[in-house]
């Protein structure tokens, strides 16, 4: 009775004999008949040659690194092929090889998935998909299935997989084993449940680095090493050479995907480096007008549909010239892979050209200006009667919206720009003098229940916002000083309507408002060229535009890159100098300060140069949490919008009208 349990029973019939023989050798075939939900869409030429390598390293052996732009489905593919190669045999033993072992067990997650719940191979591959659907998802039952009195011997753990051992099935025993490419990779093997050791024959090597990685040429090279000694020895001593895919992304100029796709470094590796476009729309200047349409588009509709119909009016002129690698990528809302990936562009050119081109721009870090953790603690200003300093004129706020909590600050400002931070801090608030982001427990949810996210960010800065209000500084000459000036960052994800909404709504509407940040790379046409409209506010590098569309407030466009720019200069001037930041605190208890300091250096900037202009670009540092910048950076704009000016700086908000007409001073008075 327990071996009758623990059978199988009869295995189905075949159901499309010729199909599945059609696909033995059809890489494209097998993935369009038995993943027609993954691969819905039409193939590019690049998709084809990609294929085409995949069937000659699967059936001829050989290695390949195959640069691919994010989003055109490498890991996808590679996954499939992995499954492709066991269920006929064409390989017994794979190793899943990621950037670090997590990234490495996702893939075979999603593989054991389409195992499980593949209806398509259930059809064809019988011998396979039903001993591991009789499983029930109980891997336990594993040890001891038995198909016509027999073990299958079938694994099916968290790092590593065993198809079942069926008699006259092409797949028995076939092999997956997982490692991340720092871990233990040198001498993988897998012990089989009959006794027997199996080591790899393919190695599918998965982006095998990081961005802090790829940044490091000690870690670059490390991973060299584990590629060319490590995974290209995993067959062991004698053994046939290791068929081996690499889908990767070029991160830095000479980092390790860089490194192996050069054929003249690496000759052994066969690299294909895809782009997402391969020419640029020679009418670059209709983009320029694209990209200030679109961020206004978002400003009050929250998507893109003025930028859309403004390329629809324009389409002929702005795709000439143009060519891009996939003519079916494109998301609701836009009309065109041409759209798309301008839309890629525009939001940010860095990561556009490492991560859809696979050419990054070199980039020069400037480190000699770099700002250190240590210099903004120096930054401290102790007034002894536990007051705000004499040269505050303005308090101005700044709130980060995030999914889990909101980051807040408050800043006193001089008409010099000199400023010191009063008080910073989440809400809800952690009760912790340190805490990351990742860490927080007491969220936003949490303190609301029974409010979907929108709700509790609706609460969240309802409750805040009074908070901050209620608040009075005095100065030192007992003047009481309230905040004049908050902005809200309505940028992150699903939080965008709900400012907005929060904004008209609140009681303190007259002070806070929604802002959008920008990073105006070097790409890009600089806001200071932006021609203004009616109704339109200018300011230092930012902007309100006129009431549009579904809104009915206006808000805050800001370039970030000029304000975190002028953010660290105010940190880097010399205390006693007009213009400096300071933290308001004893000396004594600068430590207590530290979080700031980290969030306040959590980016870098690089010089970049494109279409004749020279831009300090901002990048976060990997795995820094950054959010106290940004709302300083909040503050700092809304001290320009009071009217604090650093000196030597060209300000358009107080910039002197030359010739005045005066009839025309009569009707704007009249009006």
């Amino acid at each position: 009775m327990s071996e009758s349990g623990r059978d199988i029973g009869e295995m189905p019939e075949v159901v499309d004999p010729v199909r599945k023989e059609k696909a033995k050798t059809d890489f494209k075939y097998y993935c369009e008949v038995y993943h027609p939900e993954t691969f819905c869409l039409g193939w590019s030429d690049d998709h084809l040659t990609v294929i085409a390598r995949i069937e000659r390293c699967v059936l001829e052996g050989g290695l390949f690194a195959l640069a691919m732009p994010r989003g055109m489905g490498k890991t996808s593919l590679c996954e499939t092929a992995a499954e492709w190669v066991l269920l006929y045999g064409h390989i017994d033993f794979v190793a899943l090889v990621g950037s670090d072992k997590d990234s490495a067990v996702e893939m075979l997650d999603s593989i054991k998935s389409e195992i499980e719940n593949n209806e398509h191979l259930l059809a064809d591959f019988p011998e396979v998909c039903f001993p591991v659907q009789a499983l029930e998802g109980i891997n336990q039952r594993a040890k001891g299935q038995l198909y016509k009195g027999k073990l299958t011997r079938i694994s099916w753990k968290g790092d590593s997989i065993a198809l079942p051992s069926i008699e006259g099935s092409a797949a028995s025993g076939g092999i997956i084993k997982v490692a991340g490419i720092t871990g233990r990779v040198r001498g993988m093997k897998f012990k089989r449940p009959d006794g027997r050791q199996a080591r790899p024959s393919m190695a599918i090597i998965d982006d095998p680095q990081t961005d802090e990685s790829a940044k490091s040429p000690s870690q670059c090279k490390a991973r060299e090493e584990v590629v060319a000694k490590a995974i290209l020895g995993l067959t062991g001593p004698g053994g046939k050479p290791i068929a081996a895919l690499m889908p990767c992304t070029v991160i830095q100029p000479g980092d390790m995907a860089d490194k192996l796709l050069d054929r003249s470094e690496y000759p052994d590796w066969q690299g294909e480096r895809m782009k997402l476009v391969y020419e640029f729309p020679t009418n670059m200047g209709l983009w320029d007008e694209y990209a200030k349409v679109r961020e206004e588009s978002f400003g009050q509709h929250g998507d893109i549909r003025d930028a859309t119909a403004f390329y629809l009016k324009n389409r002929k002129a702005m795709d000439k010239g143009a060519k891009v690698a996939w003519d079916e990528r494109f998301e609701a809302g836009e009309a065109s892979a041409i759209q798309n990936a301008m839309n890629l562009f525009i939001r940010n050119p860095i990561s556009f050209w490492s991560e859809y081109q696979n050419e990054p721009l070199p980039e020069t870090e400037i480190d000699a200006e770099a700002i250190t953790v240590d210099m903004i603690l120096e930054k401290t200003r102790d007034i002894k009667s536990g007051r705000i300093p004499l040269d505050s004129e303005w308090i101005t706020a700044g709130i980060d919206v995030q999914g889990k909590v909101l980051y807040w600050q408050t800043i006193a400002w001089s008409s010099e720009f000199t400023g010191t931070v009063l008080d910073y801090g989440a809400y809800p608030d952690p009760k912790r003098k340190y805490f990351t982001l990742r860490e927080i427990k007491k969220t936003l949810r949490r303190a609301h229940p029974g409010a979907g996210l929108e709700g509790a960010i609706y609460a969240g800065l309802d409750e805040l916002t009074k908070s901050l209000m209620d608040r009075e500084w005095v100065r030192e000459d007992g003047d009481r000083m309230k905040i004049v000036k908050g902005l809200i960052d309505a940028n992150w994800g699903e939080s965008t309507d709900v400012v907005y909404q929060f904004a008209a709504e609140s009681v303190h509407r007259a002070i806070f408002s929604p802002s959008h940040g920008k990073g105006y790379g070097a790409a890009i046409a600089p806001m200071s060229e932006y021609k203004k409209k009616r109704g339109d506010q200018i300011g230092n590098h930012w902007r309100i535009p006129g009431i549009k569309g579904k809104r009915t407030v206006r808000h805050m466009l800001i370039d970030t890159n000029y304000w975190k720019s002028m953010l660290h200069e105010r940190i880097s001037v010399m205390k006693g100098d007009p213009g400096c930041l300071y933290i308001l605190g004893k000396e004594s208890e600068k430590e207590k300060h530290r979080m700031l300091a980290e969030h306040l250096t959590g980016e870098h900037k690089v010089r970049v140069e494109a279409k004749g202009r020279k831009v300090d670009e901002w990048k976060p540092k990997p795995n820094q949490d950054n959010h106290f910048f940004d709302t300083s950076v909040l503050c700092a704009v809304g001290a320009s919008m009071m009217g604090a000016k650093v000196f030597g700086v060209f300000d358009p908000a107080n910039r002197v009208q030359e010739e005045i007409d005066p009839s025309k001073c009569v009707r704007e008075r009249l009006r």
